[in-house]
């Protein structure tokens, strides 16, 4: 029985573990679970599993400590990675998605948001540790955060929101009603600053033009707030301190359609010039095997007839009817 329920149980075990048991020449110790605060914002951004560990060189003081997160899909990992990063972090080339500070390193891989605290690992110690990553997910990111202008935009004060619970979170003026997630919508929010003071950009896209016609037109009934419509997105600074700046923030919002369209491309296959070659080719390949066929038979009963022992094999029967 107790050999059952280990078999049973240890794969299981086996599976929830993320971190791997080494990183570089730093060895792992016993893995936990971090500790979880505003875990409704977790839950939203579709938080699946999480592992903290301490790794240590040796016996000696070095040692640092690796967390990681797994989330349902990329959207997720790289709204966490928003949410997470420190204000005074720096951009780090660990990764597309990446920041930095002194002792520390956040990135992105796939559906994964990696921290580490105490050290920044080398990058083929990052390279192991990431082709260790199981159930990876690589779905194509959005390309709403593209859309938030750069001019004035204050570092690591971006953030996505995609449901009522981040909303309230990172952008309280906007209620659940208004924002009409029941459409499918997302948001990017960021912080732009300008000389009299911050103001807050979300820009909303919603799954068609008509819908955010519709949007628009209730967000422009929001108390101090200046929306425009771009396409199927609708953009909203919030109580800016300057009506100017926030109507050059809205003009920096332009939807840019992106169709592509599957075209053939021609092949050698598609020249007829070499369909009429390799038809050659081909016909030479059989009259030379017809050649060579014809003449190894006719060599073959020729010996055959030289050793006289052919002779009745080579008789014709006739019928004298």
């Amino acid at each position: 029985m107790k050999f059952l329920v280990s078999a049973v149980l240890l794969p299981s075990l086996a599976a929830a573990a993320i971190l791997p048991d080494t990183i570089g020449a730093y060895r792992r110790g016993a893995a936990t679970k971090p500790t979880i605060s505003d875990q409704p914002i977790w839950t939203e951004y579709g938080l699946k599993d999480s592992e903290t560990a301490v790794y240590q060189n040796g016996a000696g003081a070095a040692k640092f400590t690796a967390t990681a997160w797994q989330l349902q899909d990329t959207t997720g990992s790289m709204a966490a990675f928003q949410w997470q990063r420190p204000p005074a972090a720096k951009p780090s080339t660990a990764a597309k998605q990446a920041v930095e500070t002194p002792d520390s390193l956040l990135l992105v891989y796939g559906n994964y948001l990696l921290s580490f605290a105490g050290y920044k690992p080398a990058k083929e110690e990052i390279d192991a540790l990431l082709g260790a990553l199981h159930n990876v997910d690589f779905t194509v990111l959005p390309i709403l955060p593209t859309y938030l202008p750069s001019d004035g935009l204050v570092a690591n004060s971006e953030r996505y929101i995609l449901g009522p619970v981040t909303l309230q979170k990172f952008a309280p003026g906007i209620s659940p009603s208004l924002a009409a997630f029941h459409f499918g919508a997302e948001a990017q929010t960021g912080v732009f600053h300008s000389p009299k003071g911050d103001a807050t950009m979300a820009i909303f896209n919603y799954p068609t033009p008509k819908i955010a016609m519709q949007q628009v037109a209730e967000f422009q009934k929001l108390t101090g707030a200046v929306a425009k419509r771009s396409g199927p997105m609708v953009a909203v600074v919030l109580a800016p301190p300057d009506p100017d700046y926030a109507e050059n923030l809205l003009s920096q919002v332009r939807y840019q359609a992106q169709v592509t369209a599957d075209e053939y491309v021609p092949t050698q296959r598609d020249n007829i010039g070499n369909l009429v070659i390799n038809a050659f080719i081909l016909i030479g390949i059989l009259l030379a095997f017809a050649l060579v066929s014809g003449f190894a038979l006719g060599g073959f009963r020729a010996l055959r007839r030289a050793s006289r022992h052919g002779e009745e094999a080579d008789a014709m029967i006739t019928l004298h009817l």
